[in-house]
């Protein structure tokens, strides 16, 4: 089992809002967004621009920054999200 230490996120990561599929509506992406794309409510420093308000997908909100999730950088965190992401797909 993997250690889930809770973490503040990484400064301009965005890993969760890039490698995972989102099938819920964001604000610009009516049809959600498939994996691997960036999700249009990422700010340039790769800050969601709907962090907190109603329109952010419930999915977004249940990602929560983790040590064995995040890793050490970026690069750490975009492959276990497309491993995830592979390991849940139908």
């Amino acid at each position: 089992m993997h250690a889930t230490t809770s973490l503040e996120c990484r400064p301009n990561c965005g890993a969760c809002c890039t490698a995972p599929s989102i099938t819920s509506p964001i604000p610009g992406m009516p049809d959600g967004k498939p994996a691997g794309v960036r999700c249009v409510q990422l700010a340039d420093d790769n800050r969601c621009l709907i962090f907190g308000q109603p329109a952010r997908p419930a999915f977004c909100g249940g990602l929560q920054p983790a040590a064995d999730m995040c890793g050490t950088d970026r690069a750490h965190a975009i492959r276990w999200l497309t491993d995830l992401e592979r390991a849940t797909a139908p």
